[in-house]
């Protein structure tokens, strides 16, 4: 599943990412008219969202001021990649010379033999040793860099501070494990009135996703190291199931609707009816700009659990036909685009915050080092949302094991998602059976490559 998008107006709007488009877009080094490098890249944002392709461009017009020799032809549409295209794009040479993926697509595009070796020019790529190493190294496959790391996010425990207070917990000593989630969730349920205490997704594969998140959690995983086979009929499945189970039936915290998507729970906690509910921190402005939730009121905490946490993103990779000048200009592109601290597309916060885009949340966190350091007091004085609320998840996340999701991720998120609305519909569910089930399934699935 993904995450919403940039950090911009869309994080705001909640889009979850930009777009290709369908047009040919082959690899000219040189513009035969000015001898320009010529690099084509992708997801800028579309027309219809005018405030963030007015950065784009103003942006893409200053790169080009201070590198005269480097033409860059930029792309939109949406999404920023579509999965039903992706690989005929690939395949037909239809491709950018820059083009966006997912964190999940960096081996799959190597395994093809589509992506451009990028080894040998990192080094032109400034702020590489910047970016965190377990982002870098996602896009690194037998030892060889394919692709650069634009932004990421990690799963947590968004809250509802007010609801907490009214419970009698306190707002800034959020749950740090699943037994105190369900306490809490439990005297959230019993202020009545329609509240519920901590709601879950288990439709539309988003309730395999959150399945796929709360085993990470725990420490345990939906995969095998090598990808061969399911692990999801373990102790740390058992555990999921049941504390699902007994907040749903037991302790009632659940709520008896089910089935819920994430627009579904947005707007329980929009609305001051949910207590707490799992997300990445682009979660909280869709709740203050469409569910009418409030700043003040939303707080993020880490991962319950102290194990691991699920984590997204995405980076841009180079089209294996791109020659080494466009290789060069493209990776110049990429350093002033989005990973300078304080500058470009990304990291203009000053510039975000004149346009009402908000700033200050917890997330994209790229950087490490004096880099972070600096990405972050930049963001601090530019704030304007309330950071004090997602301290504890500043602090506790990064400290977590950061797992991406599986692979053939969305037919297993499909198998989980019959497992979790088995457990939140039926109070007699069998969770040894619906885990034993479930695994079969995941083998054929991996089987299948």
């Amino acid at each position: 599943m993904r995450s919403t998008g940039f950090r911009r107006t869309f994080a705001a709007l909640g889009v979850c990412s930009l777009a290709l488009t369908a047009s040919a877009c082959g690899s000219s080094d040189d513009d035969s008219s000015s001898g320009k490098t010529r690099i084509t890249v992708n997801c800028e944002p579309p027309k219809s969202a005018k405030v963030d392709r007015g950065f784009f461009e103003q942006d893409v017009a200053a790169f080009e001021k201070k590198n005269p020799d480097i033409d860059v032809v930029a792309h939109d549409a949406f999404p920023c990649q579509d999965p039903k295209t992706f690989d005929a794009k690939l395949a037909g040479g239809q491709m950018e010379d820059v083009f966006y993926t997912y964190f999940t697509d960096a081996k799959h595009v190597v395994d093809i033999n589509q992506a451009a070796d990028l080894t040998p020019y990192i080094k032109q790529l400034k702020s590489y040793d910047t970016i965190q190493q377990q982002l870098r190294d996602i896009y690194t496959v037998d030892g060889k860099i394919y692709g650069v790391p634009r932004t990421g996010y990690s799963m947590g425990l968004i809250y509802n501070r007010k609801l907490f207070q009214k419970a009698g917990l306190d707002p800034d000593k959020p749950p740090a494990t699943w037994e105190e989630v369900r306490a809490d969730a439990k005297k959230i349920a019993a202020l009545g009135g329609g509240t519920v205490g901590y709601a879950d997704y288990s439709a539309q594969n988003q309730g395999g996703w959150h399945f796929t998140a709360e085993m990470y959690s725990q420490g345990g995983d939906v995969v095998s190291a090598d990808g061969k086979k399911a692990s999801v009929d373990t102790p740390e499945g058992h555990a999921v199931l049941q504390n699902l189970h007994d907040m749903r039936w037991n302790d009632n915290s659940m709520g008896s609707k089910q089935l819920l998507v994430i627009n579904d729970v947005q707007q329980m906690m929009g609305s001051g009816k949910l207590g707490m509910y799992l997300s990445a921190p682009d979660n909280i402005p869709i709740l203050v700009k469409e569910k009418g939730g409030n700043y003040k009121d939303l707080a993020l905490a880490p991962m319950p659990g102290g194990k691991g946490t699920l984590i997204g993103g995405d980076g841009y990779m180079f089209n294996k036909h791109d020659t080494p000048a466009q290789i060069r200009a493209g990776l110049k592109w990429l350093d002033s685009m989005f990973l300078t601290p304080g500058d470009g597309f990304l990291g203009d916060y000053a510039r975000a915050k004149k346009n009402d885009a908000p700033v200050g949340l917890p997330e994209p966190r790229l950087f490490t080092g004096a880099a972070d350091a600096k990405d972050q007091q930049i963001k601090k004085a530019n704030a304007n949302v309330p950071v004090e609320n997602y301290q504890t998840f500043l602090d506790g996340n990064q400290q977590l094991q950061m797992k991406i999701e599986p692979p053939n991720a969305q037919q297993i998120y499909s198998v989980l998602d019959g497992t979790v609305s088995a457990v939140l519909t039926k109070k007699d569910a069998n969770i040894d059976q619906l885990l034993k089930e479930a695994s079969g399934k995941i083998d054929s699935i991996l089987a299948r490559g």
